[in-house]
């Protein structure tokens, strides 16, 4: 079958369900994927044709995504901050306002030339921030802890697969001794905070594929994952340290006010691409 044909097929079994311009980024990435082909050769090609098993995994995706599956898991790999890493649904899709988040980070460490930071990322997931940080900043030592097995078996392979060194830690940061851990120069946190409530703004890819736990917290308890680790971080922070946070935009005040109580310094709120409140950044 001619590659313009599977195109057609896209369009007409997804239209329904996506834009087109994503139906398009479906095609062209499964296209870069299964194939190794750039999306000009059906410019340069446009009668290019491929086997049944080549067709295969396109017509399996199709099926994936009339079921709202996100592509990322269907390939099996996101990108994030200029790399690849491996993704299943024991972890989130990496995204781009937690590559600003790192980005904040990596900003305020060149600032200090040199230094080499010990830094900790609690609930890691695919171990994206982690392995982000420790490319960046190479004369760092960075730990990464999780509370699920399976979440840390694919930042382990994430850490691999980008060639660099990283501690993993299983641990629940909601019931975690602060006395076994060190003093850390930078913590940072990625944690639950969709409130429950929150559900209906949710894409049907995201809440019904991606894991709960890692999303969704109760609507009377919304900040419980940032008040661990304040409690943590208020021990296991060092003096000159920094805490960065990415945070739900609906409670970027009460966040906020939640580190102030605790007695943090320098507690500053950060946009994103979108101008929503989306990181906050504190000192002990």
């Amino acid at each position: 079958m001619q590659l313009s044909e599977i195109k057609n097929i896209f369009h007409l079994e997804l239209d329904s369900l996506y834009p087109k311009e994503e139906v398009d980024t479906f095609f062209y990435r499964m296209l870069e994927h299964y194939l190794g082909l750039e999306r000009f050769v059906l410019v340069m090609e446009p009668h290019y044709s491929i086997s049944k098993e080549e067709e295969q995994p396109f017509f399996e995706g199709i099926s994936q995504l009339k079921l709202e599956k996100p592509l990322q898991y269907i390939l099996g790999e996101a990108h994030f901050f200029d790399a690849i890493f491996k993704v299943n649904e024991h972890v989130l899709i990496p995204r781009p306002e937690t590559e600003e988040l790192v980005n904040w980070i990596i900003d305020d460490c060149q600032i200090k030339n040199d230094k080499s930071f010990k830094i900790l990322d609690i609930g890691t997931g695919s171990g994206c921030i982690a392995v982000a940080l420790a490319k960046a900043l190479q004369n760092s030592k960075v730990t990464a802890l999780d509370v699920s097995a399976e979440a840390l078996a694919i930042a382990k392979e994430n850490a691999q697969l980008n060639n660099v060194e990283i501690e993993f830690i299983h641990a629940d940061i909601l019931n975690i001794d602060s006395s076994k851990f060190p003093v850390y120069d930078i913590i940072v946190s990625n944690p639950p905070y969709v409130r429950e409530l929150e559900k209906g703004e949710i894409q049907n890819n995201v809440k019904e594929h991606e894991p709960s736990l890692a999303l969704f917290v109760p609507n009377d308890n919304a900040l419980l994952f940032y008040k661990a680790i304040a409690q943590f971080s208020k021990k296991n922070l060092s003096k000159e340290g920094k805490l960065y946070l990415e945070i739900n935009q609906y409670l970027d005040e009460e966040t906020k006010s939640l580190f102030a109580r605790e007695n943090f310094k320098e507690i500053r709120l950060k946009k994103d691409i979108f101008e929503n409140h989306r990181m906050l950044r504190c000192s002990k």
